[in-house]
């Protein structure tokens, strides 16, 4: 993490709602798509992020194509995971690149400026900042929790959302181990958007676990 003493930077004053960006399951086959189209119906979802592992292209496709059309219906954004391809095939509204995943420069020329481009920038100041000056739309900072979804050494800090909130436009993203009980405090500190995984896809009831972040997604 960047040795840095965020404390100077206070949370800014909201002027927009955080949001929820879903990250989907390793499995989106089967009942999922029902399961999507429960969560995405409720209105603080803006969007959901296609993420799965070790599939072939082609088969991902397919597996994308009800997943895409349910968010359009929904007006909740597409994100393809670290493939800027799939991306470019799918239309997607959007690609999420790691840090390892390509230049979100040459993301740009093959996608074109319509699409939105997301970078996970972990703990760091320095690669959020190289993000925002190469094009990125928005940044990812975490993980703030321990998550079943993906192991992360990466601990940021709340006031790393305070900092870039303070200092730029450019929305920015709090993920990992995200629950209604620990959001408050992200939200608080600037996120504009929560992403989460297994605590709405670890649930029964998907659209209930959305609503119970709605006081989180206030401050409170």
């Amino acid at each position: 993490m960047d040795d840095f003493d965020f404390s100077q930077f206070a949370p800014p004053e909201r002027t927009h709602p955080c949001d929820l960006y879903l990250i989907s399951p390793q499995e989106v086959g089967g009942d999922f798509p029902a399961r999507l189209r429960d969560a995405v119906a409720h209105e603080r979802v803006s969007a959901f992020q296609l993420r799965v592992k070790g599939v072939e292209s082609h088969a991902l496709a397919r597996l994308a194509a009800p997943l895409q059309e349910i968010c359009a219906e929904a007006e909740v954004g597409f994100i393809v995971n670290d493939d800027v391809a799939l991306a470019k095939r799918l239309r997607a509204d959007g690609v999420h690149l790691g840090q390892g995943d390509g230049d979100v420069k040459d993301a740009r020329a093959e996608l074109g400026p319509a699409v939105q481009i997301g970078v996970t920038c972990h703990a760091s100041r320095h690669l959020a900042m190289e993000a925002g000056e190469a094009g990125a739309d928005y940044v990812a900072f975490g993980a703030f929790y321990d998550s079943p979804t993906k192991k992360s050494e990466h601990r940021p800090e709340p006031g790393i959302l305070s900092w870039w909130s303070s200092l730029f436009e450019l929305p920015c993203v709090a993920i990992g181990g995200i629950t209604p009980y620990k959001a408050a405090p992200l939200v608080r500190a600037g996120a504009d958007f929560l992403a989460v995984s297994s605590a709405v896809w670890g649930a029964d009831d998907v659209a209930g676990a959305v609503a119970a972040f709605e006081e989180a997604l206030k401050g409170q």
